[in-house]
């Protein structure tokens, strides 16, 4: 069996393809890039943003005369778009090559309905989002010194635009020794690196009958012997308590990379996206970190445009940067998700003032990065070594602590090894250097 598994949306939907990829690995499957060399395409889904569905479903449509001059072809779609009743049904109303549909937490039922597939035709549909977290999977990586490792699953917050948790579910989180017990087998592998995922790693540990908390996991994954760095993502600012501060602080493993979106800068903005915090909490949140962590690297997300900002809204999410001058900032405009409350806010802001607050925005955020970077050249950082790079092959790539991209010249391939290097250039978004 030949299978391709074309993967959309975020870092949690790449690693549940790692995941679907050695489930069909185990039935004797063989990857392969061609669609028309596939026995078996597995879409894997996002559902963040309808601009996200819209071009899931054309390359779905797609795949619809594949499937007619191969009707054995099997075409699974999977993930965020396909837990909810309502959007499946859409989906197979005008859609019928589909063969299998199943929800984010119902992905290890695929062999199943594989073996049901050879004998009933479909389609067959599986969306529960109350199903156990089921333990002992397998991961084919892509890469050998780093990993992603799930610590939980769905998310409680319930902002107003994001439909996540409509999607995923509600927060549930992994055993504490589960994790740690998947974290050794994969240091063991070779891995150096481990990025723990999750909606909300902050709130890991609630509804665990053993308590725990994310300060808690980070000490005892510190703890095992060959890991070299730890990272995190995602965290909500109103959980980034004192007690993961100190934990990170006490942790050398943990990188000093700190992302908190805070999304809008303006008190009653946040309040209209349901974000549980206000500005001077964030304000006084960053000031902490800074104190404590004075060479960390800050990044943030931010949405422009969200129904019923003003330009002095807008201006107290620039008043932010040039408070806090993050490293970096992931910059969205807003657009409507139906299924969100703030869908149907009536106050939408025009397409073209989203653009050009946007704008402004992004050269602001361009020259405090330059700066920042700047600062850095004739520094030493150690790297974590990622091979050549994609956009100058002539280069080596890796990452510092803070996660920032490094570009150095070397003969030897530092793929998947630590290597200091001193900061000779610096751009907006990268920096050059040499092997120390």
């Amino acid at each position: 069996m030949k299978y391709l598994i074309k993967t959309f949306g975020c870092q949690m939907n790449q690693h549940d393809s790692e995941f679907i990829a050695s489930m069909l690995r185990s039935l004797r499957g063989e990857a392969v890039s061609d669609l028309d060399a596939a026995d078996i395409v597995v879409v894997n889904t996002c559902s963040v943003r309808e601009t996200a569905e819209n071009k899931i479903i054309g390359f779905i449509d797609s795949l619809k005369r594949r499937k007619r001059s191969n009707p054995d072809l099997i075409i699974a779609v999977v993930g965020c778009m396909v837990s909810k009743r309502e959007q499946i049904d859409r989906l197979l109303e005008k859609r019928k090559h589909i063969d299998i549909i199943l929800g984010t937490r119902s992905l290890y039922r695929l062999p199943y309905f594989l073996e049901r597939r050879e004998a009933e035709k479909g389609p067959f549909v599986e969306f529960d989002l109350d199903d156990d977290i089921p333990e002992g999977r397998n991961h084919i990586r892509e890469e050998s010194y780093r990993a992603y490792l799930t610590i939980m699953y769905g998310c409680d917050n319930f902002c107003s635009y994001c439909i996540v948790p409509y999607v995923r579910g509600r927060e549930k989180s992994r055993s504490k020794q589960d994790i740690l017990n998947e974290a050794k087998a994969l240091v063991n592998d070779g891995v150096k690196e481990i990025t723990l995922l999750g909606q909300n790693v902050n709130s890991y540990g609630k509804g665990l009958a053993e308590a725990s908390s994310f300060a808690d996991l980070l000490y005892a994954l510190n703890e095992i012997e060959g890991l070299e760095r730890i990272r995190y993502m995602t965290s909500h600012p109103k959980d980034f308590n004192s007690e993961i501060i100190a934990a990170i602080a006490a942790c050398k493993k943990v990188c000093r990379h700190f992302h908190l979106p805070f999304q809008a800068g303006s008190d009653r903005i946040l309040k209209a996206m349901n974000r549980h915090y206000q500005r001077d909490y964030y304000l006084d949140l960053m000031a902490a970190i800074k104190k404590d962590f004075p060479d960390s690297v800050l990044t943030t997300d931010i949405i422009v445009g969200f129904p019923g900002e003003e330009e002095r809204d807008f201006e107290d999410t620039l008043d932010i940067l040039n408070r806090v001058r993050f490293d970096n900032a992931y910059t969205f405009l807003y657009s409507r998700r139906s299924g969100t409350p703030a869908a149907d806010h009536q106050n939408q802001v025009a397409d073209e003032i989203k653009r050009e607050r946007l704008q402004r925005l992004l050269q602001l955020q361009s020259d405090i990065s330059l700066a920042k970077n700047q600062a850095m050249i004739g520094k030493t950082y150690t790297l974590l070594g990622e091979g050549r790079s994609k956009n100058n092959p002539q280069m080596q790539s890796g990452r510092t602590d803070g996660n920032k991209l490094v570009h150095f010249s070397a003969d030897e391939d530092f793929r998947g090894e630590m290597v200091d290097v001193i900061i000779e250039e610096a751009h907006s978004w990268s920096l050059n250097g040499r092997i120390k």
